[in-house]
């Protein structure tokens, strides 16, 4: 049961009397008004009030109560005896040290007492709720008998308490005085940010506590020359005491107008009455608007009709004359005439620091303080903004104890409102500059924008993007709010430098747009900030829109001035190690041990440049969300000035009309809203500056809304809804917007490594998918082998009944021969169907997979990278070989093989795609090196220079290439010769390699189907037999194998001659691997070495008939070798492109043992030919 309040225990003391005793005595004995009407101070003054400041700490602070600091205020401690001792002792406060004593007691005491009230939600108690309150009325009755004090000033005396501290340096400052100078200034700070609060009447004039009245005090007591002495000192004689500024700073100036400020004051009072008369305007618009639809006095007689709705029968009660009009007019009644009990939500509640951290909210100024502030400002901004500013960037950057989250927002707000001022002051000395009747003229430090120069550098804009995303990310609106003000005042400063008188103004202007539309990622932030609007208050849609409209505009701007302007973008780009294997052909090792951890770790940003095209940043920038934004922000239209509603109608025009997606406007509520604007009712003031721009687009729209209904009659049904992307794109082009489908990738083909029989193979393709935990794959192809096993065993059974049948059908065995020649049918192929979806992606992208089932003699339809190729189990595989592929999977499954070395079944696979690179890679040959790779798998042709055919020189080949390397001059070669000379060897050798000719580059013609060719081919075939067989009949009637012209030759040289070349054989050409470098004088010595390079093999016998002569010599021809008699066995030699002769090794064997032979005196050579019997 829920326990009732009585009236005895709401007349009951709330707070506690033992604590109120305590206190009440304290007060007592602190003093009072002695018979002189003075205040006199009691025997232990100054023990009374660090008493109350104990009792204040520990029954309040620690205890979390409120008891104390109400009695205090019950008690009138503030008004009867703080503010009195701090008169009494404010004359002789810095000579007489008991008084200064006093003085700092009490301002100890009176800075808790005015620091303002806060209710924390958590640890939030009764007494909080109970006398918050109380505590708050009597806290702005302190602010007024301190502002309004006329015995003393009463922020003045708090100075002069701090001043000795001062005085001392910095380094010699003691932590007590350190904090004196603390207290002071939050004493000052505490007057500035009292505020009345909104939820308790007050029974004091607002004006005495209101923003004039502190600023005229602080003027009146040189409080604004302590500030600016501390600002323009932070750094140097101040370090900690930044903040404190800040704050103070921050609750002088938010919501004060910055250009009001520094307008003239005739432009002042014109701005006023124009405001004035824009606000009787709308009075008498709001009021004309009533009056047109405003009941006549006929409508005290009574007036209830029926309104039907729809086609049925149901109808409506509405009454009163107003709605015998039009039925436009009785829809309007009936609508608000209908009521909608809206839910109560929790929603957002705004505690007292919200309250007090709104700067949203406009302030009036008396003209007194509007003068006082406008000097103070701009003293400020000549002599203490940039140390100020500069100190407190590099605290928050630093993160120091004493920066909090507050801070940053009110420093970038002040950075806003300082930057705007600045610009007021800058037009409004132009004008006066350009004034006839003025004096005044400008100079160049009134032209510089040196002044606000600490927070236009980079530093500033970096810290300013970290605390945008930052707030964003932690959805801190407000904070975001003021980020957004920060970089809008930013923009339009940066816009007024770049139309200054001053080059180096204007190249700074440059650089800074360069470096601000440079990051993408400033581009998306706006973006996504315009997007992300959900009901964050008028100010933070003001700040979000206007931020959109200047940045969008200043770029545009800028991107047609920097035609190749180029921007940064930061893309998130994963690095997974599966890919990257596969990419050097080791997936098959690195499978299998990438985790989710290690992938998300592998990620990186990579930074890429692009020209920016504004086009395409402006169809990013407009969609519904943005849209919608500034329907929201134009659904205030009757409280927004000129700017503002210029601001949205450059956007909807941009909408409509530039980017020609008006799609996005054709809404029910948006088409309403721009109806009710300009015909009403209650719409736009017809006398407004900005109707006729609005009458205009409004026009234009609703006629191209016509059209395009016409032209799309889907459109009535999509203006009930938001756009997407493809909805857009049917309602623009009429169909639907065709997506490209991406093909998959096929994975990489693998491999078991060679040195493995077939059933090892296959255990290791079981071995892979069982360690990947993929046995149900294995169940399944054995599923299919099982089937399949039945179906091949049917077949079979089916044909050998078959034979069985027609043997018996011809017992005599007729037409056994034609039976004996018919090919034997083969079984069909079988097809192998996935079990689901997952199997048949499994089939093209798990390449395991696709391993076991090439190896069991699977067969796959179709192109690599086809995804829907079908997989067959061939003819070819019978009935057994598929029961063996049963008993090896089921055998290796559940007893998987082992290796050597701990090896696992993934080390025993290989990508084919690696295998192939790493064969026809190119090796780096050394000095001794010949050049041919020879441990490649490449099919090199049948007569290409390859082992064993071609042989590598002998050893003596290696001394005379040392004893030459010994014989030159040494020579140092650095890494670039060396480098250099390497590349030109290579280069070298490939263009001999080149050369030879081989059936390594010889096509096979049984490929090609051409008739006329081969018609021709045979005729040359055909011609060359009859040559051939010519040549025969005259070498029988001769009675040798060498052509006439050949012995005629042979006849005409001398004895000596021929004795001559037995003893020297010609020189002949350098074989493809001679060295090039051989001397003149070193060639007879090298005779064996070169004969051994030109011919690397052992020359095979010719073996003639016994009659002909020894130096016979060998036909020209290999064709004719080949066509001469039976009996002569002519091997026939490769003649290579120099017109060397590689012969075939005799003896394979025999082919590394290298022996020194002496060569015989004399050899019979033509054309290369070796042509000496070996019967000698």
């Amino acid at each position: 049961m829920a326990h009732q309040t009585t009236l005895d225990e709401w007349a009951k003391d709330p707070v506690d009397p033992e604590i109120r005793a305590h206190v009440y005595s304290l007060i007592t004995a602190l003093g009072g008004i002695g018979d002189d009407g003075t205040y006199s101070f009691g025997d232990d003054a100054l023990l009374c009030l660090k008493d109350l400041r104990k009792w204040l700490k520990f029954a309040d602070g620690q205890l979390n109560r409120r008891d104390v600091a109400r009695c205090m205020a019950e008690a009138n401690l503030v008004k009867g005896d703080l503010l009195e001792i701090l008169a009494k002792v404010s004359a002789k406060v810095t000579d007489d040290r008991l008084k200064h004593k006093l003085a700092v007691a009490t301002l100890e005491l009176l800075v808790p007492l005015t620091w303002p009230f806060e209710i924390d939600p958590v640890e939030a108690t009764v007494n909080h709720h109970r006398h918050g309150p109380y505590i708050q009325l009597a806290q702005i009755g302190y602010k007024r008998a301190v502002l309004e004090y006329d015995r003393a000033n009463i922020l003045q005396t708090a100075v002069r308490i701090a001043l000795p501290s001062m005085a001392v340096p910095l380094r010699e400052r003691a932590p007590r005085d350190e904090g004196i100078i603390r207290i002071a200034l939050y004493f000052i700070r505490n007057i500035a940010m009292l505020s009345p609060p909104k939820s308790v009447p007050m029974d004091i004039d607002e004006a005495e506590v209101a923003r004039s009245a502190v600023i005229d005090a602080f003027q009146q007591q040189d409080i604004f020359q302590v500030i600016l002495s501390i600002a323009s000192s932070i750094g140097e004689d101040f370090v900690s005491q930044d903040v404190i500024i800040l704050e103070v700073l921050f609750y002088l100036l938010k919501g004060i107008d910055a250009e009001k400020l520094f307008m003239e004051e005739k432009k002042l009072k014109s701005k006023n009455t124009d405001e004035l008369k824009n606000l009787i305007q709308k009075e008498k618009s709001m009021l004309a608007g009533y009056a047109r639809h405003a009941p006549s006095r006929h409508n005290r007689f009574g007036t209830m009709i029926w309104l039907k709705r729809g086609d049925d029968e149901q109808v409506s009660t509405i009454s009163g004359q107003d709605v015998l009009g039009k039925a436009q007019k009785s829809m309007q009644k009936m609508d608000k005439t209908k009521k909608w009990n809206k839910p109560k939500r929790p929603g957002r509640k705004t505690d007292g620091e919200q309250e007090r951290e709104e700067f949203d909210l406009p302030v009036s100024l008396t003209s007194s303080a509007r003068k006082h502030i406008k000097a103070f400002v701009e003293e400020f901004l000549d002599s203490s903004f940039n140390p100020l500013f500069l100190h407190l960037r590099k605290a928050i950057e630093r993160e120091t104890e004493r920066v909090e989250t507050r801070h940053s927002r009110q420093f970038f707000y002040l950075v806003s409102w300082f930057l705007r001022a600045e610009c007021a002051r800058r037009r409004t000395m132009k004008e006066r500059a350009a004034d006839p009747k003025s004096n005044e003229v400008l100079s160049a430090e009134d032209e510089s924008y040196g002044l606000v120069a600490e927070v236009m550098n980079q530093e500033t804009f970096i810290l300013m993007n970290r605390f945008m995303q930052k707030s964003e990310d932690e959805k801190a609106w407000q904070d975001l709010n003021a980020g957004m003000k920060c970089f809008t005042q930013i923009l339009l400063t940066v816009q007024e430098m770049s139309e200054s008188a001053l080059e180096d103004d204007q190249e700074i202007a440059e650089n800074i747009q360069n470096r601000i539309f440079y990051e993408e990622s400033t581009h998306d932030r706006i973006v996504h900030t315009l997007r992300s609007y959900n009901d964050q208050g008028f100010g933070y849609l003001d700040a979000v829109t206007e931020l959109a409209h200047v940045f969008l505009r200043m770029l545009e701007r800028y991107s047609k001035q920097n035609v190749d302007m180029q921007v940064r973008s930061k893309k998130r780009a994963r690095k997974i190690r599966k890919k990257k294997a596969e990419a050097q052909g080791e997936q098959g090792e690195q499978e299998g041990h990438v985790s989710e951890t290690e992938d998300l770790a592998a990620a990186q940003k990579t930074v890429s440049e692009r020209k920016f095209d504004f086009s395409r940043f402006a169809a990013k920038f407009i969609n519904q969300s943005s849209v919608n934004t500034f329907v929201a922000f134009t659904k205030y239209y009757n409280e927004l000035d000129n700017d503002q509603l210029k601001r949205a109608h450059r956007f909807f025009h941009r909408v409509a009309f530039k980017m020609e997606l008006g799609v996005l406007l054709c809404r029910v509520d948006i088409l309403q809203l721009f109806n009710k604007m300009i015909k009403g009712p209650e719409g736009l003031d017809q006398e407004s500056p900005s109707f006729k721009e609005w009458e205009e687009f409004v026009r234009h729209f609703f006629r191209a809304v016509v059209k395009r209904v016409q032209e799309r009659p889907e459109l009535v049904v999509e203006m009930l809804f938001s756009k997407i992307p493809q909805t857009i794109f049917f309602l623009e082009h009429g169909y639907d917007r065709e997506l490209p489908t991406r093909t998959p990738r096929a994975p990489a083909e693998v491999e078991v490594k060679p040195g493995m029989e077939k059933p090892e193979q296959i255990g290791v393709a079981v071995g892979v998918l069982v360690n990947q935990q993929k046995s149900d794959a294995l169940h399944w192809v054995r599923d299919v082998l099982t089937s399949a096993v039945e179906e091949r065993k049917a077949w079979e059974d089916m044909q050998v009944a078959q034979k069985e049948i027609a043997a018996a059908a011809n017992p005599e065995g007729e037409n056994a021969a034609e039976n004996v020649e018919t090919e034997a049918p083969k079984p069909p192929s079988i097809l192998v169907k996935p079990d689901s979806e997952e199997r048949r992606v499994a089939m093209f992208k798990d390449n395991k997979l696709r391993l076991l089932l090439t190896l069991v003699g699977f067969d796959r339809l179709g192109a690599h990278d086809d995804p829907d190729a079908t997989w067959l189990i061939p003819s070819t595989l019978t009935f057994t070989d598929l029961h063996e592929a049963i008993d090896l999977i089921r055998k290796y499954e559940f007893d998987p093989p082992t290796y050597d070395n701990g090896k696992g079944p993934e080390d025993m696979i290989r990508s084919k795609a690696a295998a192939a690179r790493r064969s026809a890679r190119r090796v780096d040959w050394d000095d001794e090196d010949d050049g041919i790779d020879h441990d490649s798998d490449e099919d090199r042709g049948e007569y290409a220079l390859d082992e064993p055919t071609a042989r590598k020189a002998d050893g003596s080949g290696k001394k005379m290439r040392n004893r030459r390397r010994r014989a030159r001059t040494p020579v140092e070669l650095d890494d670039e010769e060396k480098q250099e000379r390497a590349n030109a060897r290579r280069q070298k050798e490939i263009e001999k390699q080149l050369k030879v000719k081989s059936t390594m580059f010889v096509h096979d013609s049984d490929d090609e189907d051409d008739p006329e060719a081969d018609a021709a081919f045979f005729a040359r075939e055909e011609a060359l037999r009859a040559q051939t067989r010519s040549h025969n009949a005259n070498s029988l009637v001769l009675g040798t194998t060498e052509p006439v012209a050949s012995k005629k030759r042979k006849a005409d040289t001398s004895t000596t001659e021929r004795r001559k070349r037995k003893k020297t054989p010609p020189k002949q050409k350098a074989g493809p691997f001679d060295s090039d470098d051989s001397d003149g004088e070193e060639a007879n010595g090298a005779d064996d070495e070169s004969a051994s390079s030109r011919a690397p093999s052992e020359e095979r016998p010719v073996d003639l008939d016994d009659s002909q002569d020894e130096a016979t010599d060998t036909p020209l021809s290999s064709q004719l070798a080949g066509a001469s008699d039976k009996s002569a066995k002519v091997t026939t030699p490769a003649a290579t492109k120099d017109g060397d002769v590689a012969m075939a090794d005799a003896d394979d064997d025999e082919e590394d043992e290298v022996v020194t032979v002496r060569r015989p005196a004399a050899r019979n050579m033509r054309a290369g030919f070796v042509i000496d019997s070996d019967s000698e």
